[in-house]
């Protein structure tokens, strides 16, 4: 199976035209927008800007915390503990921890004070642009992001920015163009998926014990792409879900033959470790929709070693 054939396989069919980016249409009766190269689930933009965006700054703060290191989902009425650890803190490696658990604090304190706001003027208490409680708020998911550079993903892989981002962007940007923001994080995890099953497929396709892995990887690129566009709260879900859960198994499970084969026993476990790998990196980058290039080009560098050393043989 050849990297063409994996992206006809994973990526939507199109429709004959060229798309640009924002064109929707609907593709096996899916309504889709094109982004980057990929027809994307559309959603409607909710027409309560209000409730809409006090919903996605309370779900992107619940998110930064699912996808990150354990131990930093500070509460917000510990911002000033978290932030005298930090300050007082000078061994490097602790100081990085500190930092996480003060960022935690500071995007807990920002959502808290933002549900405030939203509770007031439900109330019919007007909040002015300029009121300390918003410049607060702005400034607490301001320096949650640069804190939040120094977070790990809970592989402890590599730190994912873009995630402290979000609330920031749900709480400047108007509701239509914060989804226009998702679609392209979505487009791009999508390629991410890709490349790592693309890779899969060229490092063990034609290596006779790994015979059956690429329509596994196929399947379970298709079903993580499916994942990573579909949100939760989308009826959708309760097909995606399992479809995911079982492809992903099967790939993690997949089992070798030795018939015929000139490999060697500690080769070809070292092989299986490398799909269970690339598994593992499909799932974190549909779970989160954010590229992981450390991550990704990590993993490719140990496709190439383990490809070398089969010719050496």
């Amino acid at each position: 199976m050849t990297l063409d054939s994996l992206s006809r396989t994973t990526r939507t069919e199109e429709p004959p035209q060229a798309p640009i980016n924002g064109s929707i249409s609907e593709v096996d009766g899916k309504r889709v927008i094109f982004f980057d190269g990929y027809w994307i689930r559309h959603y409607d933009v909710p027409t309560n800007e209000e409730s809409a965006r006090r919903e996605l700054i309370e779900q992107l703060t619940k998110r930064v915390f699912h996808h990150t290191e354990s131990g930093i989902n500070t509460p917000g009425y510990k911002l000033r503990d978290a932030r005298t650890a930090y300050d007082l803190q000078k061994e490097p490696h602790r100081r990085r921890v500190n930092a996480a658990m003060l960022a935690g604090a500071l995007l807990n304190r920002g959502s808290d004070i933002f549900n405030i706001i939203f509770e007031l003027k439900q109330r019919g208490i007007e909040i002015a642009y300029d009121n300390e409680l918003l410049r607060e708020c702005e400034a607490c998911f301001l320096e949650a992001f640069e804190l939040g550079k120094q977070v790990r993903h809970y592989s402890g892989e590599e730190g994912l920015d873009e995630l402290w981002g979000e609330p920031l962007k749900a709480f400047y940007m108007p509701i239509a163009d914060f989804y226009v923001s998702r679609y392209i994080k979505v487009a791009l995890s999508m390629s991410a998926i890709d490349q790592i099953a693309g890779k899969l497929i060229e490092t063990f396709s034609d290596l006779r014990p790994f015979d059956g892995v690429a329509a596994r990887v196929v399947g379970y690129a298709k079903a993580a792409k499916l994942e990573s566009e579909t949100m939760k709260t989308d009826r959708a879900i309760f097909d995606v879900w399992p479809e995911f859960v079982a492809t992903g198994d099967e790939l993690y499970h997949f089992s070798v033959t030795t018939t015929g084969s000139d490999m060697e026993d500690s080769q070809v476990t070292h092989g299986l470790e490398l799909i269970r790998e690339g598994k593992k990196i499909i799932e974190w980058v549909a779970f989160a929709r954010v590229p992981m290039p450390k991550t990704a080009r990590n993993f490719v560098e140990r496709c190439a070693e383990f490809r070398a050393a089969i010719r050496a043989i």
